[in-house]
């Protein structure tokens, strides 16, 4: 099981495995990111890991994922969306709705998206293609991993060897509030196009 292995991988190697696994999860690997702070916090607790490093290893690698995905979408995401765009109803209309919609309220869905698996993986390339400017990025998603970041390494640090309940409870709850936000963002979206339509 993948989970497993990157566990016992994380025994083994420590923050190398933790920077790396969470800079790729980050972007978008299928990696229980939460269970894999968690395990982290619990081995803090553990005396196998040191709680500074850990959670600054933890920080630096989220950071490191979340800044590739909006490089990715600042770079190439308008010519992906060109080419593939309209295969999938994404239009130029629904880019400048995006734009828009990061001026306004994105930026905090980079602060608070960390929270929701599958939202945390689109919403740096979103803001990369929506060119956030870098400043404004980088404050809000820096700050984010950070509260994310703490937030599991102390839950498992708390939970002790409870700290399966991370994987077993509270992830699948994530899993379904993303499911949610975009299922509403989605219909959202349906709502704007059908009160644009001609009457």
């Amino acid at each position: 099981m993948l989970t497993e292995t990157i566990l016992r991988w994380v025994i083994e190697y420590g923050y190398l495995v933790i920077f790396s696994v969470l800079a790729l999860g980050i972007i978008g690997a299928p990696i229980p990111d939460e269970a894999l702070l968690a395990f982290a916090g619990y081995l803090v607790y553990n005396g196998q890991l040191q709680l500074v490093p850990t959670v600054v290893t933890a920080f630096l690698g989220s950071v490191c994922g979340i800044t590739l995905s909006y490089g990715l979408g600042r770079t190439i995401g308008n010519y992906l969306i060109t080419k593939f765009g309209p295969a999938v109803q994404i239009t130029g209309d629904k880019v400048i709705h995006v734009q828009t919609w990061f001026e306004r309220v994105g930026k905090w869905g980079l602060l608070f998206g960390y929270y929701l698996p599958g939202v945390r993986h689109l919403i740096a390339f979103g803001a990369g293609v929506s060119k956030l400017p870098l400043s404004v990025f980088a404050l809000f998603a820096f700050t984010g991993s950070f509260i994310w970041s703490v937030t599991f390494i102390s839950t498992g640090y708390f939970l002790g060897r409870q700290w399966i309940l991370v994987f077993g409870k509270v992830r699948p709850t994530l899993v379904m509030g993303s499911a949610i936000t975009v299922g509403v963002c989605v219909l959202y979206i349906f709502i704007q196009q059908y009160c644009r339509k001609p009457k």
